[in-house]
């Protein structure tokens, strides 16, 4: 979390993923965490060779915290003794070259998620859906192998206004609230990968193509309704599926602070083998999202649920509450490591986590929910509060960042056009304030007039911390809801 100015310019733009990347130089642009795996700290020995292709850092016994912009300087490395040292590093050569070789092959395929028995090594099977060339979207019948034809039914408007695809439109329409209740909202909510509806209500509809309910069913809710010209009450269903967006705490100070308890009381720290290594985000009593890059495929110890600890409600690394387990490790399929779009994770929990002042989640954002240039939102992590040092903050910080015109960051005197569609820019031009080493997959949340807090980016890539004309780059969150919902469908509890 950065908090100091630097007018220094980055360095000629390398690919973003610490695992995947060409050897660093000193503040080269690389990811807000470098996941298990990052350059290991100075007491241990590291190998960077500086003529490789894409290189993969070794696997160390007690990784480093993972980086979000990891410095590993020029050609830095520990040499000290004799013939077992240089025995040492020449099979540390022959790992990362194995790991290019063969690790550029997994990184390929595409991942559904990864289980106990999946993530034995990184070459083990991946899930997959299967579908037949019959398949129907959105016919409330499932054809694909693993249900994902089914998954994509429904999403929410503003206000919370329920929408369902089916498959005899093929548009999304508003539900008509007649004949709707507590139970039609329980199971659609079920539906969608959460326990139970929250609250239910009608809310006004302008005349339009709708949905009206045909009768109740064990279908899902795409198979319990039929296309009509209009509501016969002009009200339509609004449905919240968690309780979510509320803070406890609301003291800040903008710029960067320590932040205080039940003040981000969706941000969770991950913990990959006893140590901090990135940020998370609760979305609900299951689920918590986070960045791909903290899940490198190419190193398999990283990919097996049993080696992360998830820690909720703290603002200190001192005092660790009771963690909760990860049962699954969902990748987006479509998450390319050399650009770093689409840096989104999902996390399927072992077992429900109870909210409280401290624990609760993020509200997921509306499909067409915006989030205006100029507006003054907030990140949050215990990454390390200024650029290159060597250990992640032992307390929760906050900082005020403002969302940055796309079109403007991609300039030339920003990012050049790197940012795709599916990321958010956020900080200030003038520098100071941003995320930093350590934030990654923690989250980038505005208050909407409703005041409830929206989870509006997954922090993702950047150059530097808090540098001139290099603000931080998020995950858009608006663009991965499809994604979202469909795994937490398919991995509902």
């Amino acid at each position: 979390m950065a908090k100091q100015d630097s007018n220094d310019l980055p360095p000629p733009y390398y690919s973003v993923v610490v695992h995947t990347q060409p050897p660093l130089q000193p503040y080269d642009t690389v990811v807000h965490g470098g996941g298990p795996g990052a350059p290991p700290p100075p007491h241990q020995i590291q190998y960077i060779p500086q003529y490789a292709p894409p290189m993969v850092v070794p696997i160390v016994t007690h990784p480093a915290p993972l980086s979000k912009k990891t410095c590993c300087g020029s050609a830095s490395r520990y040499l000290g003794g004799s013939g077992g040292t240089v025995l040492l590093l020449i099979l540390l050569a022959l790992a990362i070259w194995l790991g290019v070789r063969y690790g550029s092959r997994l990184r390929a395929v595409g991942v559904h998620g990864y289980d106990e028995d999946e993530a034995k090594s990184p070459y083990s099977a991946m899930r997959q859906d299967t579908c037949p060339s019959s398949t129907v979207q959105c016919d409330a019948m499932k054809d694909c192998n693993l249900g994902s034809d089914e998954t994509d039914c429904v999403r929410f408007a503003g206000d919370g206004r329920l929408q369902v695809r089916t498959s005899q439109d093929g548009r999304f329409l508003p539900v008509c609230h007649q004949g709707w209740d507590t139970d039609y909202a329980d199971e659609t909510c079920a539906q969608l990968g959460f326990r139970r509806s929250f609250s239910t209500k009608a809310v006004h509809l302008q005349p339009s193509d709708t949905l009206t309910l045909v009768g109740r069913s064990s279908l899902p809710i795409q198979g319990q309704v039929n296309v009509s010209v209009s509501c016969p009450d002009q009200t339509a269903v609004s449905l919240q599926c968690v309780e979510c967006g509320q803070q406890k705490s609301t003291s800040r100070i903008i710029g960067g602070s320590v932040a205080k308890e039940g003040q981000w009381p969706w941000q969770v720290s991950l913990h990959f083998q006893g140590q901090h290594t990135c940020g998370g985000i609760l979305i609900s009593p299951d689920f918590v999202v986070t960045a791909a890059h903290c899940f490198p495929r190419s190193l398999a110890p990283s990919l097996v649920p049993r080696n992360w600890r998830v820690y909720g409600g703290l603002v200190s690394q001192k005092s660790l509450p009771r963690p909760y387990l990860v049962d699954k490790i969902l990748l987006n399929e479509n998450y390319n490591n050399n650009t770093n779009d689409q840096d989104i994770a999902l996390l399927k929990l072992t077992a429900a986590v109870d909210f409280s002042d401290t624990v609760a989640p993020a509200c997921l954002p509306s499909f067409d929910q915006q989030f205006p240039d100029g507006k003054s939102c907030w990140t949050s992590g215990f990454g390390t509060t200024e650029e290159g040092a060597a250990r992640p903050s032992r307390d929760l910080m906050e900082v005020s960042v403002d969302i940055i015109d796309v079109h403007l960051c991609n300039s030339s005197t920003v990012y050049g056009g790197r940012v795709s569609r599916n990321m958010i820019c956020a900080g200030a031009l003038e520098g100071g304030r941003d995320s930093c080493q350590g934030d990654s997959g923690g989250p980038l949340v505005c208050q909407a007039s409703d005041g409830l807090w929206y989870l509006v980016g997954i922090t993702s890539w950047g150059a530097g911390c808090g540098r001139q004309n290099q603000p931080g780059i998020y995950t858009k969150v608006t663009s991965m809801l499809p994604w979202i919902q469909s795994k937490m469908q398919l991995e509902r509890p």
